[in-house]
């Protein structure tokens, strides 16, 4: 029930920020260092939690989030309105922490301080409501976790999705299914309704 709400939740300020986005990323485009700002305002807790989710680890996910802002900045030029901004966002966040991973050749778990280190700010998600999602979360498979995140908190659609995991949209869809299906059990098995 919390994932769906929050789904809704995010899919409706999506298409409103779309457009928005659109307009920030021109702006950076055009020299404009206040939109940098109000870019990484409005979309830092995503990039950090998509970087967070691939490298595991709290300081490399905030330096990862800081690169990613460093590449907007030099790139702006280049994004094209065609696509989702938000994908093209997170593109550049997601090979820059495969790169880092790729530098490290090490992955580990998260730990309390690394969860807790997830913006404070992001949006109608309460310490509870944080705990409850982590064990929640726990009972899906790594690609299963990123495929929920991204669409229930990035918004991004599952054709999206397919693109910036380089899946093909059949498995997104299925592996989406079957993380709803696994979460539906373990909260209904704690008694949550």
């Amino acid at each position: 029930m919390l994932m769906l709400m929050l789904a809704q939740t995010m899919e409706q300020e999506a298409v409103r920020d779309r457009e928005g986005l659109d307009r920030l990323l021109a702006a950076v485009a055009a020299g404009e260092q206040e939109a940098l700002a109000q870019l990484y305002h409005q979309t830092r807790s995503a990039v950090y939690g998509l970087a967070l989710s691939y490298v595991k680890n709290a300081h490399d996910a905030q330096d990862i989030t800081q690169d990613t802002f460093v590449q907007i900045w030099d790139n702006a030029p280049q994004y094209r309105t065609k696509g989702s901004p938000m994908g093209w966002i997170l593109t550049i966040a997601r090979n820059l922490a495969l790169m880092k991973l790729r530098r490290q050749q090490r992955q580990g778990e998260l730990d309390e301080e690394q969860w807790q280190a997830i913006p404070a700010d992001a949006p109608n998600v309460s310490h509870e409501d944080r705990l409850l999602l982590q064990n929640a979360l726990e009972a899906l498979e790594e690609q299963e976790r990123r495929i929920v995140v991204l669409h229930a908190v990035t918004g991004l659609k599952h054709r999206e999705i397919a693109a910036l995991l380089e899946l093909p949209l059949a498995t997104v869809l299925s592996k989406y299914h079957r993380a709803l299906k696994k979460l539906k059990l373990r909260l209904e098995g704690d008694g949550i309704r």
